[in-house]
């Protein structure tokens, strides 16, 4: 059977370029997940105590947008190369997304204390509350909700990287990005909103690929 993706980057010409005798499974997917998720933890942990060790904040600044901007060209690579074996090209951003939280981390922790713990909890809680409403199907990955999901997505990536440019040449930044005002909750609310839809489209990317034979090698896809 016909796998199809809403989203324009997993077009048809995007599966048929994926050969392999082997298919994706739920359990190969879920050990790549552990994978990546662990050593993005451990970057994240490095690079929380290189932050912590030198405290300048010009340095930790700058391990956050190596990070970024880092993770984000891999992930472009990924994308649009489709290589045929994305595991090397996968750590590699795992390691850059955990050197860009581990630096973050320890900047914000510095302004509201505990922060990163309740960030942890907010992160699992919010993880396993849209797997039960994935599961009891009061959210579905349609397809039109997988390009709204996308296109916000890319929106916001759109927004964070004019602030870190703005920031980082001007001085200046978007306006209530960062703010703890009102509208700045607000905004961060409904950007975790979106971070917690992407969710569901995910779990639709394993079952359905794990349901419809998908190659072995989209497993990192999906993780």
């Amino acid at each position: 059977m016909e796998i199809r993706s809403s989203n324009p980057v997993l077009s048809q010409k995007f599966w048929s370029n994926l050969t392999g005798t082997d298919r994706m499974t739920i359990d190969g997917s879920l050990r790549k997940i552990g994978y990546l998720l662990g050593l993005t933890v451990l970057s994240a942990f490095v690079s929380a105590v290189l932050a912590l060790s030198t405290g300048d904040a010009m340095v930790i600044t700058a391990m956050m947008g190596i990070g970024f901007m880092g993770g984000l060209v891999l992930a472009l690579i990924v994308m649009f190369a489709r290589p045929q074996n994305p595991a090397a090209l996968m750590s590699l951003y795992a390691i850059f997304e955990g050197m860009a939280i581990g630096a973050m981390s320890i900047m914000y922790e510095a302004v509201y204390d505990g922060i990163i713990l309740q960030a942890a909890f907010g992160t699992v809680g919010i993880t396993a509350t849209m797997y039960v409403m994935y599961q009891s199907r009061i959210l579905r990955p349609t397809p039109t909700f997988n390009k709204v999901v996308f296109g916000l997505v890319i929106s916001i990536v759109f927004l964070y990287l004019t602030s870190f440019f703005l920031t980082m040449f001007t001085g200046f930044d978007v306006p209530f990005l960062h703010s703890s005002g009102p509208i700045g909750i607000a905004v961060t609310a409904f950007i975790l909103v979106v971070a917690a839809l992407t969710l569901i489209s995910d779990f639709g990317f394993i079952e359905s690929g794990s349901k419809y034979g998908a190659p072995k090698n989209m497993e990192w896809y999906a993780a």
